[in-house]
């Protein structure tokens, strides 16, 4: 009987210890489960402006030389010296490398010689003429035999013109054995050194070196087939003024101001079909050589027109791997994920070619904190124009 009261009491005790186990964590997570929930995220929002804003496009682009002149020889030979320091500036007809000259030396006095040779036989033959008429009135020589010391005068004036042209050739040879710089320009190194054989008019033949002209200076650019309509569009329509049209330009360190005045001296007579592009080109002055071929340019083209665009602060937008975006915000204060298209700076605000409409708001700030979805207290705040910040020296492009 005690044995049998001992084991009940055994019994209940681990009732008693397996409902605790049970009952423990259950009334812990009902305790969490009645956490209250943390308020919606205050975030700051503004009105997207809708305004007229000028038509103009913008590309960044690099400068290139009036001319880029590739120094080839004109004639083989050793290179016997560089007469010019690499990367100075130097003058039209200034003497940038001597080719050996003797052989050509030599080739010109034998040319002289020949020269000399084929005048002479050439006024024998023509004395042979003088006489044969005298001859062939008297009937002292037969008109066959007349005939042939013509043939023969002629044959000779005609040797005394191709031994003149030999001597041009050889004249032209000795001559091009001082190479000039053909331009006044920037001169490149020196792809050839002294003591090395060069090559003329050979497939691949590398050029001495490179001479740039600096001033004026080029941009060329190319525009899209929808902006070349518009200011097409504009010049029929008078709103843009005929001849030249201006266009201004500013440098990487310049920090998006365009102090350059130039204008379009060359519009492409053709759309490229592929890329439905067509080419351009500005030319400025360079009179103090500030610009060097292959910097880095900012081009800007103003046109008359204008038309309506949306505009926002460049920190309300985000970038999600090669897309960009804004959150905006809903009636229900709830926010969500919109992609857009952007364009260029006007007053410090970005314009919106696509995605947005007049009146929605957006988020400028916290973009990583919120969610498509989440609730947010709004705080309205002002649009406020920004600084413009400079372009980033990518490949041409045009915006509107």
């Amino acid at each position: 009987m005690l044995i049998e009261e001992e084991a009940a009491s055994r019994t209940a005790a681990r009732a008693v210890t397996a409902f605790l186990f049970v009952a423990l964590p259950m009334a812990c997570r009902n305790g969490k489960a009645a956490a209250p929930s943390p308020p919606p995220l205050t975030v700051e929002v503004v009105d997207v402006v809708a305004e007229d804003v000028p038509l103009r496009l913008e590309w960044v682009t690099t400068l290139d030389g009036y001319v880029n002149a590739k120094i080839q020889p004109q004639v083989s030979g050793y290179l016997v010296k560089q007469n010019y320091v690499e990367g100075t500036y130097v003058k039209k007809g200034d003497v940038l490398f001597e080719i050996d000259p003797r052989p050509y030396q030599a080739d010109l006095e034998r040319a002289q010689a020949e020269l000399v040779q084929a005048r002479t036989s050439a006024a024998l033959a023509g004395r042979d003429v003088e006489r044969g008429q005298r001859l062939v009135q008297v009937q002292a020589i037969s008109r066959e035999e007349f005939d042939g010391r013509s043939t023969t005068a002629e044959r000779a004036a005609a040797a005394v013109q191709v031994a003149e042209a030999a001597l041009t050739t050889a004249k032209l040879n000795l001559e091009w054995t001082t190479v000039r710089a053909p331009i006044s320009g920037r001169v490149g190194r020196a792809e050839v050194t002294e003591g090395n054989l060069v090559q003329a008019g050979g497939v691949g033949t590398p050029a001495l070196t490179t001479v740039v002209s600096l001033d004026p200076i080029y941009v060329s650019f190319e525009s899209d087939e929808q902006s070349y309509l518009k200011y097409a569009a504009l010049a029929r329509n008078g709103a843009r003024p005929s001849g030249r049209t201006p266009v201004e330009m500013g440098l990487a360190d310049e920090s998006g101001a365009y102090p350059y005045k130039g204008f379009i001296n060359f519009v492409d007579n053709q759309l490229n079909p592929e890329t439905g592009t067509i080419r351009l080109r500005a030319v400025f002055s360079n009179a103090d050589r500030r610009f060097t071929p292959g910097l880095y340019a900012r081009v800007k083209l103003l046109g008359s027109g204008r038309y309506r665009a949306m505009l926002i602060q460049d920190r309300a937008i985000g970038t999600d791997q090669d897309k960009k975006f804004v959150m905006v915000l809903k009636p229900d204060t709830t926010v969500e994920y919109r992609s857009v298209t952007l364009g260029r700076i006007v007053d410090g605000l970005r314009v919106v070619q696509a995605g947005l409409q007049p009146g929605e708001e957006i988020v400028i700030n916290g973009l990583q904190r919120v969610r498509t979805g989440a609730k947010v207290t709004p705080q309205i705040e002002p649009m406020i124009a920004a600084v413009p910040a400079t372009p980033k020296a990518s490949a041409p492009s045009a915006t509107n």
